[in-house]
């Protein structure tokens, strides 16, 4: 076969795939943040004022004797928000699959810890994924104006979902983890924005909301 052919197929079987793949993910991307960055906000004194505060989950720990800084920090920032009085009641909404391992319940303890009242939390243990936390906040638990408690990569993305199910939100970044250490989830959250516009807009969303509405809630804490 002639060389020049060769790259040409090359081209066209792995050059060109690989560049629209890239352009693809720079695209989602710049999209998620770009829609969303003016309702974001780094201080309390920032955010205007809604019924509930969503306050999404991550793991206490990364390793069983090392604290994960992310957790402590959308703790911290939780309890910041509804002390300041912008919002009336936190929503807890993490991943639970054993009484081992409980997002919910790890956050319930470090926020009772800074002072919350256990009477203004309500937990959703079904929150696997930020697309049920924020399906689950309307659908399930009634809340259709939040304000979304998360790290400061994160988000972005969890409003760009509040917008597509129907949810009104502004979003309290947490404070910032040194970007060495977290360049991991950084990097991992760059694909998540890209599945997040697949899951939204090609794998019909009307199906995975409805799955998400039907499983029952927690009970308030």
């Amino acid at each position: 076969m002639p060389r020049k052919r060769k790259r040409s197929i090359f081209f066209w079987l792995v050059t060109l795939p690989l560049l629209l793949l890239v352009a693809f993910v720079v695209l989602c991307n710049l999209w998620i943040v770009g829609s969303t960055r003016e309702r974001v906000f780094a201080t309390v004194s920032d955010v205007t004022e809604a019924p509930v505060g969503l306050v999404l989950g991550t793991s206490k720990k990364v390793s069983p004797d090392t604290l994960n800084l992310h957790f402590q920090n959308r703790v911290k920032a939780a309890a910041e928000l509804i002390k300041s009085g912008r919002v009336e009641t936190l929503l807890v909404s993490g991943y639970r699959d054993s009484r081992y391992y409980d997002e919910t319940r790890d956050m319930i303890k470090g926020l009772t810890e800074m002072g919350v009242p256990k009477a203004s939390i309500i937990a959703d243990d079904k929150g696997a994924r930020t697309l049920d936390s924020l399906s689950r906040a309307k659908s399930v638990f009634g809340f259709e104006d939040v304000v979304i408690v998360s790290d400061d990569f994160h988000v972005n993305r969890a409003l760009f979902i509040a917008d597509h199910v129907g949810v009104k939100a502004v979003a309290l970044e947490s404070a910032e983890v040194d970007r060495m250490d977290s360049r991991s989830v950084r990097i991992r959250e760059c694909f998540a924005r890209v599945k997040a516009v697949i899951d939204l807009y090609f794998v019909r969303p009307e199906a995975q909301r409805e799955a998400i509405s039907n499983t029952a809630s927690s009970d308030p804490i």
